[in-house]
């Protein structure tokens, strides 16, 4: 054999590592039928993030709860340290968020990876959005040069930060729903996966009624979407992954 033959080989060998790694091995196939196996370390990539981002997610409900009885009013905000511990789990939630989507990308038949890339970017963009927004909040809205600045930081409508946040999860992330949904074709878990990611998305984008009618009791629709819904989408999908024969 000639070295010119074997660098050639050597070159096809890593160039199927990568592949493996970002998420399809087109060796071989599946059980599935799908010409395809899913990588082994995009499949424990998927895993991890997904069942953080779930962990996280009620943890977040759960704090959420807690603030909420006990608010001093009805329309009253939700006060520290209820507020402060929401605003971190948002922050940790984010790369969680993004490396899933990343790894459902990596899942996907690649008929279907334009679907799954503009899913990946839009929930970049969420991430990107609600990280300066929040990280903003915590910070310098807290400083006394700040003080008095409620359009910009104050977390209630009408404020820069509330509406900047609207646009990262009732229409970035709603968008990121609606194209995650067709990276899972078929019946079964599948279909269930799909369909609760069509309901996150319409949930979320249904939100933006409370800002059309400037009513932000009717914005909590949206927060079903991404609060209760989207980790349910999440579960799911985390079970077909665990189903999914890897890579190894």
């Amino acid at each position: 054999m000639s070295t010119n033959d074997e660098a050639s080989r050597g070159r096809k060998r890593a160039g199927t590592r990568r592949a493996g790694f970002l998420g399809i091995s087109c060796g071989a196939k599946s059980a599935k039928g799908t010409g395809m196996i899913y990588s082994g370390e995009a499949r424990l990539f998927g895993i991890a993030t997904g069942i953080g981002t779930v962990l996280l997610s009620v943890f977040y409900v759960a704090v959420l709860a807690v603030g909420l009885a006990t608010l001093a009013a009805p329309d009253a905000p939700i006060a520290d340290p209820w507020f402060t511990a929401m605003e971190i789990l948002i922050l940790l939630l984010m790369p969680f968020m993004t490396g899933f989507m990343v790894a459902v990308h990596g899942f996907a038949p690649p008929a279907r990876r334009v679907f799954s890339l503009m899913a990946v970017l839009f929930m970049a963009m969420v991430a990107m959005l609600t990280s300066i927004v929040h990280f903003a909040i915590l910070t310098l809205a807290r400083l006394p040069d700040f003080a008095g600045w409620d359009l910009v930081f104050a977390f209630r409508w009408p404020s820069v930060a509330y509406a900047l946040d609207i646009l990262a999860w009732d229409v970035f992330f709603a968008v990121s729903m609606f194209c995650a949904a067709p990276v899972f074709p078929g019946g079964g878990l599948r279909r269930a996966i799909r369909l609760a990611l069509l309901a996150s998305g319409i949930l979320s984008l249904a939100g933006l009624a409370g800002v059309a009618a400037g009513d932000m009791q009717l914005r909590n629709i949206g927060i079903i979407g991404y609060v209760g819904t989207f980790p349910i989408a999440v579960a799911l999908t985390v079970a077909l992954f665990v189903r999914t024969r890897g890579e190894e």
